[in-house]
């Protein structure tokens, strides 16, 4: 009936609730009010009704209360007990607590039809039935919670390790070509190389939205360097934005695919926007692009942004999303973060 679980697995659902938060003592509450409704109709029973579900209903919201006092008061020592033997404790801890309010209640308010002993072992045997059910689905509850956090670590893992910036290749070639005619340029692009660089060993975290606007400007201007004319940045990102944290290199990749796609293709000249919407409940991201006449349809385009709707649905939820939209002229990345979950 234990919590047959590693303890060494990664939780967001500790063993122990926070009993001593008033919310969890409401629903507790909650709880012991329906137990006692539950017995209170049990057929079969003479008394009449009302004064039969007060006195349960004291007689249980005694127990659930004493139960929820010592698991808040030893609460750090029991968050120690191994997993699987956990629930047999808790179980035991009830059975005590119901003991010793059952001979309580038992002198207080005399029950003619039934002796001590037999009194005893029925509010046990009803507080192990109603016990062992309420282990069992709550073991089951953080087993479940505990499978989906390995689960996003897993897939939030995976997704990071496939997304890897293919522009530092080009990124060397550019600042070694400004050594010679540049040097000051030559090392500005160095500078942003390796701020990069040490986003893309860090990808499996989350950083800051100001920081992943660097890294986005940084990559940009890296680009610059290597495309001249050809690329025309449009830089409209909101003087005050939210203080917020994003999975690292979200926007990166976006801005290369723009690009490799928009840009790279086409002799003329082109142009990468990226602009910044804040409202009451949400953070809207824009990453736009000219297609031009050369209009390019690499797979990788594709697969970037799944990967990147993945990643920020993991981290902030099902609200969050990331959308596509093309136009004749113009191709747009639209991201949304709830500020909310954020």
């Amino acid at each position: 009936m234990g919590l047959s679980m590693d303890a060494r697995s990664p939780s967001l659902t500790p063993l122990i609730p926070e009993f001593c938060k008033a919310a969890t003592v409401l629903r507790l509450v909650m709880l012991a009010q329906a137990v006692a409704i539950v017995l209170a109709l049990v057929p079969g029973t003479h008394d009449e009704f009302w004064s039969r579900l007060g006195f349960i209903s004291l007689f249980v919201h005694w127990i659930l209360l004493l139960l929820a006092a010592v698991l808040c008061w030893f609460r750090q020592p029991l968050s120690t007990v191994r997993p699987s033997l956990l629930g047999y404790l808790v179980l035991l801890i009830l059975l005590v607590i119901t003991g010793l309010v059952s001979s309580l209640v038992y002198r207080w308010i005399p029950q003619p039809e039934l002796s001590l002993e037999a009194f005893l072992l029925q509010t046990m045997l009803i507080a192990l039935i109603t016990g062992g059910i309420g282990v069992m689905m709550f073991s089951l509850y953080v087993q479940h919670s505990w499978r989906l956090d390995a689960q996003s670590r897993a897939e939030f893992e995976a997704l990071q390790a496939r997304i890897q910036p293919h522009f530092l290749f080009n990124s060397l070639n550019t600042a070694a070509e400004l050594i010679h005619s540049d040097p000051d340029a030559a090392e500005t692009a160095l500078l942003d190389l390796s701020s990069l660089f040490r986003a893309a060993l860090q990808a499996g975290s989350a950083i800051s939205l100001q920081q992943e606007l660097e890294l986005g400007r940084q990559y940009l201007a890296l680009e610059h360097w290597r495309l001249g004319e050809r690329l025309q940045i449009d830089w409209q990102v909101t003087p005050s934005l939210p203080v917020i944290n994003l999975p690292c290199l979200t926007l990166q990749p976006l801005l290369e695919n723009a690009v490799r796609h928009g840009i790279e293709p086409n002799a003329e000249a082109g142009w990468v926007r990226l602009s910044t919407h804040v409202s009451r409940s949400s953070l809207t991201l824009l990453i736009e692009n000219s297609v031009g006449v050369h209009k390019s349809h690499h797979a990788g385009h594709g697969m970037a942004l799944e990967n990147i709707r993945r990643r920020l649905e993991l981290m902030f939820g099902e609200n969050a999303a990331c959308t596509l939209a093309q136009s004749d002229g113009s191709f747009r990345v639209k991201l949304v973060i709830p500020l909310e979950a954020a």
